[in-house]
């Protein structure tokens, strides 16, 4: 959700040309769609489900949810508005907590999205069975299934933008209407009275775990929240427009949940469990197949069956856009592999997750079972609400300040604050669904906490193994994530190699106009500059003899100067490092591995001056001759791009003192003694520099 500000619109926002009495209602078409669709999709798929464990009580249970929806709704679009950036429940955790938590709010999405992919892809094969049978079973199932997912994977890869869900959401708006006039025809023919005065009497009594279970279901479709704010940024709404969007959602959230509660309660439950002939796979179908009148339950059957696979089809690839999104975010702040953020070089979009997320979609159609997946689905949303709900009071302490497009109603003074108490209701509330899903879904148990302990252990290395910190934000500028072989490529982390010499603050400036990234409101966002200085110990000493002071002197104060001069670049954060190596060549490019850098910056120096060839004892068919041992030796072995600066043109090579100068033997109570002092605290400047020759390889 993006809300425009009076003063300033967001630059890369879309004005998007929706026909203007969806506007003048909805206030963004688009994002009315995502969330209307997957709740639309949600009744398809899970009604079965919630009537087999809620009984007579299913049409509560939706009540229940459908008030959870309005709480959450107003957190998400608060929080949203704050900070407008993709990620959705990311960008809200990293605000309000640090960046660990914003991973664990992204990971926990990533599998809702992952689980809802399959679900739908699912429970539309299901719902084409009305049309021919032997699809709803066996082979034909998972093959539809598989073919639903694929066809969507290419849609999103060809990319298309907001403006094709301001198309799609005439089609969930079409499929409003028909849910609205099943329920109007629902309660005048369906309806048994006693449900609302004595549901126990018309299925039998649920379990209070039964209840419980079903509510934990019925709110999974509320991840379209998060789908629709993976949008801000994009999607330019006024506060009018917000406004608007939250008036239309609460009755078309509401109405469906209780009226279709109430007919599938007096529909779809029998003796304990669903009456015969009732597939919890495609429950609508049982509701539209309890009407007495054929002439009215076939056209509803086929009517009913077409939307259903129209809304699952959409919903499926709005949770693909989500996935694409949340995996992009995390690639982009480095909480996962950058790789995995790559873009497809003509149509831009994040083919690497796309493809990921297929083949694991594809996986999970296999076992065909839809109360496995729906367990695994309210896991990921549970943590991600609690999260939300929880991030968006802990901002009113730390952003009290902020302008807030849209601020929501019923607020608390406490501590010098104002609390939102729909987002501390729906926090409570969450954390209490969190529980109970731990308690009473086994899959989440099983396949939910593997998943999110391997991911925080996959963030935590990932970012230990590239030297960054765990709980600050470390971003890839987007131009990074292109496949560009030009020289003004941005990068997200540079090695540069410094050498102690005037030449270090041409190199500085050249890997901070490289390393340029999009500044934003948060002071620890950037690209990152590694400045690395090479203690080159002679094979007649040990690796860990004893660094002189003036040399270590000399390092720290080379350094220091890196650092000066690269943090004068706006966004840009320099770490410094020392090592020890026998051969610089080779002590850059394990660095450059190990650091998982995107680029190196290096000072070529002056060739050896060998003359006279074979004749006197040159390397025969040598031709490079242009740059000397160690910059053939990084050109040649490093796993990225290289940038050469400009060598000296003429005068000696500096001379460095003697190796038997520089080195000592470690003393003898000593063996190990520390060559280098520990990387600074990073920090951020502001400012400019002049530009360095370079050339790039």
């Amino acid at each position: 959700m993006s809300v425009t500000p009076p003063e300033v619109e967001p630059p890369k926002a879309i004005h998007l040309d929706a026909p203007p009495i969806l506007r003048r209602w909805l206030g963004s078409p688009a994002l009315f769609g995502i969330v209307q669709g997957f709740i639309g999709a949600s009744i398809y798929f899970i009604l079965g489900l919630v009537a087999q464990n809620a009984l007579g009580l299913t049409w509560v249970v939706y009540a229940a949810a459908a008030g959870f929806f309005v709480l959450l709704m107003l957190t998400y679009v608060e929080g949203a508005s704050l900070h407008q950036e993709r990620g959705g429940a990311t960008v809200i955790a990293r605000y309000a907590f640090n960046e660990l938590w914003s991973f664990v709010a992204g990971w926990a999405i990533l599998l809702d999205y992952l689980i809802l992919i399959a679900i739908t892809a699912f429970a539309a094969a299901d719902y084409a069975a009305a049309f021919y049978e032997p699809l709803a079973t066996g082979l034909p199932e998972i093959l539809t299934g598989v073919a639903i997912v694929l066809v969507v994977a290419v849609m999103q890869v060809r990319g298309g933008g907001p403006t094709r869900y301001e198309r799609a959401s005439l089609f969930v708006l079409a499929d409003l209407l028909l849910q609205m006039v099943i329920v109007v025809l629902g309660l005048a023919l369906l309806l048994e009275p006693r449900v609302i005065t004595d549901p126990s009497s018309v299925a039998g009594t649920p379990s209070l775990s039964g209840v419980l279970f079903a509510f934990t279901l019925a709110i999974v479709a509320f991840t379209g929240l998060d789908a629709s704010s993976g949008l801000s940024g994009e999607v330019a709404i006024g506060r009018r427009g917000l406004k608007r969007l939250i008036s239309a959602r609460v009755p078309a959230a509401v109405i469906p949940y209780i009226g279709i509660g109430l007919v599938a309660a007096s529909t779809l439950p029998g003796d304990g469990g669903l009456r015969p002939g009732v597939s919890v796979d495609a429950p609508m179908l049982g509701v539209v197949g309890a009407f007495d009148e054929a002439w009215l339950r076939e056209p509803l059957t086929y009517l009913t069956a077409a939307f259903a696979v129209v809304v699952l089809f959409g919903a499926c690839n709005a949770a693909m856009l989500g996935l694409s999104r949340i995996g992009y975010s995390l690639a982009l702040n480095r909480q996962i592999p950058s790789t995995a953020g790559r873009l497809h070089p003509r149509y831009s979009t994040p083919v690497v997750v796309i493809a990921g997320g297929t083949l694991v979609a594809v996986a999970l159609l296999i076992p065909s079972d839809l109360e496995l997946l729906a367990g695994i689905y309210a896991f990921g949303a549970t943590i991600a609400f609690v999260l939300v709900t929880v991030g968006v009071c802990v901002l009113r302490w730390r952003e009290p300040t902020r302008d807030r497009p849209y601020k929501m109603p019923l607020n608390v003074k406490v501590g010098g604050a104002e609390l939102p108490v729909p987002a501390a209701v729906g926090a409570v509330v969450s954390a209490a669904s969190f529980v109970c899903v731990l308690l009473l879904h086994k899959s989440a148990a099983l396949f939910g906490l593997p998943w999110l302990v391997a991911g925080v252990a996959l963030y935590v290395s990932y970012r230990r193994y590239d030297g960054k910190p765990v709980f600050t934000r470390v971003t890839v500028p987007e131009r990074a994530l292109t496949h560009i072989g030009a020289l003004d490529v941005e990068y997200g982390s540079i090695l540069v190699p410094v050498l102690g010499t005037p030449l270090d603050d041409d190199i500085m400036q050249t890997a901070g106009r490289l390393a340029g990234s999009e500044q934003d409101d948060l002071e620890e966002s950037g690209a990152t500059i590694e400045a690395l200085w090479v203690f080159e110990v002679p094979m007649a000493l040990p690796i860990n003899a004893r660094v002189p002071e003036s040399e270590l002197k000399r390092a720290k104060a080379a350094l220091a100067r890196a650092r000066a001069v690269g943090e004068e670049y706006e966004g840009v954060r320099v770490a410094t490092a020392s090592v020890r190596a026998r051969r610089a060549g080779e002590a850059i490019v394990h660095e450059a591995k190990r650091r998982g850098v995107e680029a190196i910056v290096l000072a070529a120096e002056e060739p050896t001056r060998l003359r006279g060839g074979p004749l006197l004892g040159g390397k025969q068919g040598l031709r490079d001759t242009f740059v000397g041992e160690t910059t053939r030796y990084v050109v040649n072995k490093a796993p990225c791009r290289v940038i050469l600066t400009a060598p000296p043109a003429v005068g000696p090579v500096e001379q460095r003192p003697e190796a038997t100068e520089r080195f000592a033997p470690p003393p003898a109570g000593d063996p190990m003694a520390p060559s280098t002092e520990p990387p600074p605290a990073v920090s951020q400047g502001a400012g400019s520099g002049d530009d360095g020759a370079a050339a790039g390889r």
